[in-house]
């Protein structure tokens, strides 16, 4: 495959409805994007596979959705109205500006295929600048009505901790999930959708004993690359990154990076931080009210260690994108080579999980009995209908999204199949699979649970 891996998925995201730019009628809006039909799709069956494994198959975990507007006051007991930064410079030629760290990987904006500087511009010293996005609360915008969009999601279920654990009755340890928008003003968005304004996050903070932190953090290392190699991110694809001290926020005893080997470059995917007591003694500090925990075995209060599990959901969509891309020559009908394009999503990400022709748009016996199949299997998971073009068009069609199966009604459909072990039966369809593109005969009443069993 040819190096310009990277362009050709952006070019497909677009075409086939995956993912969109922002405002693109305007001309965009740098570091935020819309996700299509098939994007959505994609990316709500990556959060509902997160959410159905932390919260439902674990009795240790339970979920909340925080507001994404929070009281100023947390902003500044966590410290993020203080130092939640980067380091930002100029360029004075180009006006350009960049995170300072970064440099040596940012594109200058008058001349694109090279660095920052190429344009001979002198830089600017280092300042700091906070990526939280202003706002205000109420009518009047000034100082005491001034709050943030949350740049993180993770204080909610430190403020809420509490509350959660009265209501659960769980005892140590136990998490709190939850999905949800977070925004930074970062100041050079790229690669796509991996660094953007406006993004998601799958976060579990994980409250267990002081004395337990470290253990948890490993065992959590375990359990998410299991997790990753599930949805179809090979374990060969990350790389563990043990974050050394120097590198590390200040009250972190160990942290983990998960990163996966883009086409751009081997980025960081999720992290897994033993954050302490920081966060629970900070808010308690700063509000008041008691954030302790009364173990009823030790007869001890103490305020619980944290250990946090934090995945980025477009990050790890676009991860899937990027696995799943494939090209390969093959021969058409006509003997021809093509090159097919295929995205090799597992059966549970996959947006459109099958797809269903009738051989002949003019035949209305067949279309008749396809649409009675689609009726049949859409109250179970997503399909997708096509009549349109040759049999062969529609497959490639339905590979270019990842779609794992095809099942086309024809005329032994309907007069009985004319060999193998089916032979005379009728009811019966072609089931095509799309990774090694075999096709078997099989009975319609066989087709549901010979899906749902794929896809589990």
């Amino acid at each position: 495959m040819s190096d310009n891996r990277m362009e050709k998925i952006v070019a497909l995201c677009k075409r086939r409805g995956f993912i969109f730019p922002s405002s693109e009628i305007y001309g965009g809006l740098n570091g935020a994007w819309d996700y299509g039909p098939l994007g959505v799709a994609l990316k709500r069956n990556l959060k509902d596979n997160w959410w159905k494994c932390m919260t439902q198959l674990r009795d240790d975990i339970v979920g909340m959705d925080g507001a994404i507007l929070m009281s100023r006051s947390v902003w500044k007991a966590s410290g993020h109205e203080a130092t939640f930064t980067d380091p930002m410079v100029d360029c004075k030629t180009c006006k350009g500006r960049f995170r300072a760290d970064q440099v040596t990987t940012s594109p200058c904006p008058q001349k694109p295929s090279k660095m920052v500087n190429a344009c001979g511009g002198e830089l600017t010293e280092p300042r700091q600048f906070n990526l939280m996005f202003k706002t205000y609360v109420g009518p009047v915008e000034d100082e005491r009505n001034l709050t943030y969009l949350r740049p993180e999601t993770a204080q909610a279920m430190f403020v809420q901790f509490k509350n959660i654990l009265e209501v659960s009755r769980k005892k140590l340890p136990f998490g709190i999930a939850q999905i949800g928008k977070a925004f930074r003003n970062e100041i050079n968005p790229r690669n796509f959708t991996f660094r953007s304004r406006e993004f998601e996050q799958m976060e579990v903070e994980f409250f267990v004993p002081p004395a337990d932190g470290k253990k948890w953090l490993d065992q959590w290392l375990a359990d998410r690359l299991a997790w990753y190699e599930s949805i179809g991110i090979p374990r060969s694809k990350i790389t563990i990154l043990d974050v050394p001290e120097k590198d590390r926020a200040f009250y972190s005893q160990g942290t983990y990076d998960l990163l996966y080997a883009f086409p751009f470059g081997t980025e960081e995917l999720e992290g897994i931080a033993y954050r302490t007591d920081y966060d629970l003694k900070q808010h308690q500090e700063a509000s008041g009210k008691p954030l302790e925990y009364f173990d009823e075995e030790t007869r001890e209060k103490f305020i619980p260690h944290v250990v946090e599990p934090s995945a980025g959901v477009d990050r790890t969509t676009l991860a899937l994108l990027c696995e799943a891309y494939d090209e390969e020559e093959v021969t058409d009908e006509k003997g021809a080579k093509e090159t097919r394009v295929v995205l090799r999503f597992h059966p549970r990400m996959a947006p459109i999980k099958a797809g269903i022709f009738p051989l002949l748009k003019n035949k209305p016996e067949l279309v008749e009995k396809a649409r009675s199949v689609t009726n049949q299997l859409r109250p179970h998971f997503s399909v997708f209908y096509d009549e349109s073009g040759a049999i062969g068009r529609r497959y490639r069609r339905q590979d270019e999204v990842g779609t794992p199966f095809g099942i086309t009604i024809d005329f032994e459909t309907l007069e009985g199949a004319k060999d193998g072990p089916l032979a005379g039966q009728k009811e019966t369809v072609t089931l095509r699979h799309r990774d090694s593109m075999k096709q078997e005969r099989m009975a319609i009443a066989d087709l549901l649970p010979r899906l749902q069993s794929a896809l589990a």
